[in-house]
């Protein structure tokens, strides 16, 4: 792997300014898709919220949890957190 160079623009060729335009470009014109896909998810989130009365938060963590697969990781924490309320005399 080379090593960076300074970031000096004087020095740089015109390719290398070109390939920076480029990933500009691509980079914003990505992280536009990503916005507009959150933006459309939260939505969906919301009415299926709505439509089956439960929390859009709690719809949010499931889709999180199953996309990381981490339900065990979960289940662990609460766990912990059952364990700490039953030593504190607090669990109903």
């Amino acid at each position: 792997m080379t090593q960076p160079r300074e970031t000096n623009k004087a020095s740089w060729r015109a390719e290398d300014i070109a390939r920076l335009k480029k990933l500009m470009d691509e980079g914003m014109q990505v992280m536009q898709e990503i916005e507009d896909l959150k933006a459309g998810l939260s939505e969906t989130v919301k009415a299926i919220a709505e439509e089956l009365d439960v929390k859009a938060a709690h719809l949010n963590k499931a889709i999180k949890v199953a996309h990381k697969a981490t339900l065990q990781e979960e289940r662990d924490k609460l766990t912990e957190i059952e364990d700490i309320l039953e030593a504190a005399g607090r669990l109903s």
